[in-house]
């Protein structure tokens, strides 16, 4: 009996331990009362010390019953440590063509994993920020709106690439 509690510890630590091996970083934000405001800005900060690696970056987006777009727009930016910086306005689908929420979980609440860069290294030691913002707007408007409504939370994962 001691043996077989000792082989399912082992097999846990074995299968957490290899699913996370390749993650560099992964952090969420919460965005207060599901309200994301246009001035927001989530920032993550990243403290590169490997600069020969390869890295896929995602941004991981938690979305309730709320969200009612079929896509998403956003603005990322990463500052590298020499004061470079990167800019991209993204747009990425939010619903099947039948209108259900893509992503995974079971409740209300979706969480998507969203690609931002493949394949990118950090060629600079030092601290990167890379900050995500809501740059969604109502067709023919040509104001953002103030709050973007069902965004839960604002996560980045970064995976060195095998």
């Amino acid at each position: 009996m001691q043996y077989l509690k000792i082989a399912f510890l082992f097999i846990v630590i074995i299968s957490i331990s290899s699913c996370s091996k390749n993650t560099v970083f992964d952090q969420f934000q919460n965005i207060e009362d599901a309200e994301w405001h246009k001035d927001s800005i989530i920032n993550f900060t990243i403290n590169s010390v490997d600069t020969i690696s390869k890295n896929n970056i995602y941004i991981n987006l938690r979305n309730n019953k709320d969200y009612e777009f079929s896509n998403l727009f956003l603005i990322v930016g990463i500052k590298f440590p020499n004061n470079y910086q990167i800019v991209d306005t993204l747009e990425y689908e939010m619903t099947s063509p039948e209108g259900r929420f893509l992503g995974t979980g079971i409740t209300d609440i979706k969480e998507n994993k969203l690609e931002y860069k493949t394949s990118v290294n950090f060629p600079v030691k030092g601290d990167y920020i890379i900050n995500i913002q809501q740059a969604m707007r109502k067709t023919r408007n040509v104001e953002g709106l103030e709050y973007l409504d069902g965004i839960t939370d604002v996560g980045l994962q970064i995976e060195k690439v095998n």
